[in-house]
C-alpha cells in the first residue's frame, strides 16, 4: 500500500512538473499548432 501511494505521488509530481516545464520552454500546444494566421490571447 505505501508503495502504491508513493508511486501516485510520483504520477502527480512528474505530471506537473511536466506540465510547468513544458509551458515554460514554450511547447504548448497552442503555441505548436498556431501559425501567423491565427490570433491568440
Amino acid at each position: 500500500m505505501k508503495a502504491m501511494l508513493t508511486g501516485f505521488a510520483a504520477i502527480a509530481a512528474i505530471g506537473i512538473a511536466a506540465y510547468f516545464g513544458l509551458h515554460e520552454i514554450g511547447l504548448s500546444s497552442a503555441e505548436v499548432y498556431s501559425t501567423q494566421n491565427v490570433r491568440l490571447d
